[in-house]
């Protein structure tokens, strides 16, 4: 099996990773952790976790993209949070609802885990999101 690992233009630069990876035959492709940054690594919503969780699967859309895949060869979503509590899942839905029709997620998601944690790897993320799909 040959596996090629890329990252897509647009996507923040300089990580000690790549963003993509995608074995061929049947092609599974896995996404890193997206976080709530633009392409320079300028932070998106700081302090809003619904904006955070828009801006993550706007970047994780853009790394299936650059795979030829989309949300609809997703066959796993796990999104991390911190500070979970349950009183968060309004904002976390409406970031989710407010990309939904402009990403094409489909409705239902795909299977999905969300994991409270206490903190991520700087203290303005939120939210990381990591993706599995399977494409032709």
């Amino acid at each position: 099996m040959s596996v090629t690992r890329f990252s897509p233009a647009g996507l923040q630069p300089h990580t000690p990773y790549h963003h993509v990876a995608v074995g061929t035959g049947a092609r599974h492709i896995h996404v890193s952790g997206q976080v709530a940054r633009l392409g320079d690594g300028t932070p998106v919503a700081p302090g809003d976790l619904g904006g955070q969780v828009a801006q993550v699967l706007r970047n994780t859309g853009r790394a299936l993209a650059g795979a030829d895949a989309s949300f609809q060869d997703v066959v796993r979503l796990t999104f991390y949070v911190t500070d979970w509590t349950p009183d968060k899942i309004g904002p976390f839905m409406a970031g989710i609802e407010s990309v939904a029709e402009e990403l094409g997620l489909p409705q239902p998601l795909p299977p999905a885990s969300l994991i409270g944690v206490e903190s991520l790897f700087e203290p303005d993320v939120l939210v990381e999101l990591e993706a599995t799909a399977v494409a032709q």
